[in-house]
């Protein structure tokens, strides 16, 4: 890996090309390097992730919404959308709308952390599309999202955006560019175009995730990659964008970033290095925010010792920065407390999320986000009695830069009645890769079981895992069964209409 310095310049400054952040991207992006097999099973693993959570949500009205949105913009050859038929095939971009806000939608699938955060598998969508529409094979596929995880991840390891604000979709729009680019197998030049397009109209503030958080927050990784897909489109088609966007007087970092006196230390791989970052992400057991994951797991081993979580008189989680301000009480949202808020709030609470991991001694995609079982009296009270606190120690292991040290959990002090304390930490989840109990494909086919159960008729399941194990070898004909269909009266009711279906 190449360490990359980026910061502000001045226009009278000359920064040449080779030197701009975009540019460096755009060459690692174009840079054919094949693709190992372990990196090819993690992408299959990430595609069977992907529909796992897709499908659980697939009669969800965001889901409904968007799949609607794409369904009024049919388009040949175009791309294949969750829960139809293959041969009802729409515009690659909306494809990766509607698609994207499926995936998104339960907060359910991969994850990487490090100075800001991300879920990389949000890039799938939108290269995915693109290969359909396109008529790519399995292997470009491949190609295109090891690209694509490459830059996300090594973006968010470099660039902190939330400290300044900024919603992590900057991230993935040019990490989404990146990874279509390399998949058309097209020039550098052009994909600069596109990962300066890209950036630019997807750098948006953090209040899709603060206080009443909407349904947006699924919406918002959707928008980048479709925004993505058109950048692409416009680059090819020999227009430029914004430049250098990165580094420019009024580019991102300085106008919405650290400005002219921060420094950014970005790693790429040197030309001819494989792109193996994907291999560094991990996935959801549970459908809530990743730094709760560790959490869950340590409310329910704590859970046997508390035995009645009615004699709990305090809960204190000692935990990192990002938990106690994101997700924590740290953050000031008094919506986290509340228990008439949003599904998508609730994840966004580390108090609620461990009242109820406590009390049912786990977690459920559904059951633990319902009204019913938000507005259980015992549960309300169990809820504010739980506050975190931000420990350096735990700060410095979220940050740390060796996966070994590298932790998400905390440390949880419980005071009973009687004023004894119970104490225990845990520093990953249990199906983290260093975990009790580390995600294999396996695991990632019973995840998919599970939240397909109900949805996805067996036989088609079985078609859908069969045709992601022979991924590497796809033809172009192939790359539509990455989808599943499902019978129409499992896909939802549209309660309201919008512009496109009157003009559709």
């Amino acid at each position: 890996m190449i360490l990359h310095e980026v910061r502000a310049r001045r226009s009278a400054d000359h920064l040449p090309r080779e030197d701009q952040l975009a540019w460096k991207i755009a060459a690692v992006a174009a840079d054919p390097v094949p693709v190992g097999a372990e990196v090819a099973e993690m992408i299959g693993n990430r595609i069977i992730d992907n529909a796992a959570v897709a499908a659980a949500a697939l009669a969800r009205r965001p889901v409904v919404s968007a799949r609607a949105q794409a369904a009024a913009h049919p388009f040949t050859p175009g791309a294949t959308v969750f829960g139809l038929s293959p041969h009802r095939r729409v515009s690659p971009e909306w494809a990766a709308w509607a698609n994207g806000v499926a995936v998104r939608e339960l907060d359910f699938h991969d994850t990487f952390l490090a100075a800001d955060y991300s879920h990389p598998g949000d890039n799938i969508p939108p290269v995915l599309a693109v290969a359909q529409h396109c008529g790519l094979n399995g292997d470009r596929l491949l190609r295109g999202l090891a690209a694509a995880y490459e830059i996300q991840v090594d973006l968010v390891k470099g660039i902190c955006l939330h400290e300044h604000r900024i919603d992590h979709i900057a991230h993935l729009g040019p990490s989404a560019a990146a990874g279509i680019g390399a998949a058309l197998d097209l020039p550098a030049e052009v994909i600069l175009q596109a990962v300066q397009q890209a950036l630019h109209v997807t750098t948006t503030t953090r209040q899709s995730r603060k206080g009443e958080i909407s349904s947006w927050k699924a919406y918002a990784p959707a928008f980048a990659g479709k925004m993505a897909i058109e950048a692409v489109d416009r680059a090819m088609r020999g227009e430029g964008a914004p430049a250098p966007i990165y580094e420019g007087e009024d580019g991102v970092i300085a106008r919405m970033l650290g400005g002219f006196e921060a420094v950014y230390q970005v790693p790429l791989p040197a030309p001819g290095e494989p792109k193996r970052a994907i291999l560094e992400t991990w996935t959801k057991e549970y459908s809530a925010e990743y730094q709760a994951q560790a959490l869950i797991d340590l409310a329910r081993r704590m859970g046997p010792a508390i035995g009645n979580p009615g004699r709990v008189k305090s809960i204190v989680i000692h935990t990192s920065h990002h938990t106690h301000n994101v997700i924590g009480t740290g953050s000031g949202d008094p919506q986290k407390f509340d228990p008439r808020a949003s599904r998508e709030t609730l994840d966004h609470s580390i108090m609620y999320i461990f009242a109820v991991a406590l009390e049912d001694g786990g977690w459920h995609h559904q059951r633990s986000y319902a009204p019913d079982r938000a507005a259980r009296p015992s549960t309300v009270a169990l809820w504010r009695k739980i506050s975190t606190v931000e420990d350096p120690a735990w700060t410095r292991r979220y940050h740390a830069a060796d996966p070994a040290e590298k932790a998400f959990g905390g440390r949880v002090v419980v005071t009973l009645d009687d004023g004894r304390e119970i104490v225990d930490e845990l520093a990953v989840a249990d199906a983290h890769p260093a975990g009790a109990r580390p995600f294999r494909r396996p695991d990632y086919i019973a995840k998919f079981r599970t939240l397909a159960e109900g949805v996805i008729e067996p036989v088609e399941q079985d078609r859908f895992l069969a045709t992601v194990e022979r991924l590497p070898h796809l033809s172009a004909d192939d790359l539509a069964g990455l989808t599943f269909t499902v019978p129409s009266d499992r896909l939802g009711t549209r309660a309201l209409h919008g512009i496109f279906d009157r003009l559709g």
